[in-house]
């Protein structure tokens, strides 16, 4: 049998070859939709065990707001919570989840902040980058078993193949995502945002609010995985012309979301 997963794993390379994200880019993808979905439901269950829920009904109010308008433009149903934590942080998981840590609804200015932050989080989701993470793991270390363990998330084995969603805050053993998959989620984020009806700009404003946050202290949690500098900004600057189509064309449609704390 072990002599058969190098071919195994040759030949699924080949089929997912012709993956593709939003943006075009190549991507290998072995593992299936269903079971990120599993590992993002059983991540995303054992953080409201262990995190408190604000009940800040302003907080609850802009950021559903704020994600139904972006997932209306993705489709599905998205579950939304807002988690106590003095954090400036948020992240989304396959499976259709959403958190927005209070620590972030107190540093922003306005609600295209908000969805320049969540937009970001959800195009990780859309352009399947746990998938390809999690895809990668299994070509390189941990073989077929770790396909196995997600129908045990509990198992030690199991517990490993949850980290590999790579939420925005390191929980555990979580792990980051790759630069090339946050300047993907970047694009593809602002270009939600954008169509959704929020002003793209303020992505720039955004991640220039955040960088300067963690000048002469300790990063900020949600730098520490998501880096902001300069390069990031250029790129979000670079495709602003697009996004900002993209927002005219939404105007024009009547797309206002009017999301307030």
């Amino acid at each position: 049998m072990l002599k058969l997963i190098p071919l195994i794993l040759s030949a699924a390379a080949a089929l997912t070859a012709c993956a593709v994200s939003p943006t075009g880019r190549q991507q290998f993808i072995f593992m299936t939709d269903d079971q990120m979905s599993q590992l993002g439901l059983q991540a995303f269950d054992n953080l409201k065990r262990e995190k408190p829920v604000s009940n800040n009904a302003k907080f609850q109010q802009i950021s559903q707001c704020v994600a139904q308008a972006l997932t209306a433009q993705t489709g599905g149903r998205w579950e939304v919570v807002v988690f106590d934590d003095a954090t400036p942080n948020a992240f989304a998981l396959p499976g259709n989840k959403i958190g927005v840590h209070t620590g972030m609804l107190q540093i922003i200015d306005n609600q295209d902040q908000l969805a320049a932050v969540v937009g970001h989080e959800i195009g990780h989701v859309i352009a399947r980058h746990s998938n390809e993470r999690a895809s990668q793991e299994v070509a390189v270390n941990q073989g077929l078993a770790l396909i196995q363990a997600v129908s045990a998330p509990q198992s030690a084995l199991g517990q490993t193949a949850v980290g590999l969603l790579g939420l925005g805050a390191q929980y555990g053993v979580l792990m980051p995502y790759s630069r090339l998959h946050e300047s993907e989620a970047d694009i593809i984020g602002v270009d939600l945002m954008a169509k959704a009806g929020f002003d793209p700009k303020q992505s720039i404003a955004l991640w220039q609010k955040m960088s300067q946050l963690s000048q002469g202290q300790q990063p900020v949690e949600f730098l520490s995985t998501h880096p902001s500098n300069s390069t990031r900004i250029g790129q979000l600057e670079a495709h602003m012309p697009t996004a900002l189509q993209y927002y005219q064309q939404a105007q024009s449609l009547g797309r206002q979301p009017g999301c307030t704390q």
